[in-house]
């Protein structure tokens, strides 16, 4: 069975977290939002790692 994925969802939803994310660091310095950053992804991968193992 083929997946299909509507082009137009797709960039929605690239905008929601581009919009969600410049609310986030609107007013950090930018060694707060690389911080910020470092962390998101910390977390990111914490997550990734673990359903690895538990699958």
């Amino acid at each position: 069975m083929k997946t299909t994925t509507n082009k137009t969802d797709l960039v929605k939803k690239m905008r929601e977290i581009r919009d969600k994310f410049s609310i986030e660091i609107m007013d950090m310095t930018f060694e707060q939002e690389r911080e910020y950053v470092k962390n998101q992804l910390a977390e990111l991968k914490l997550k990734r790692h673990g359903k690895q193992h538990t699958v």
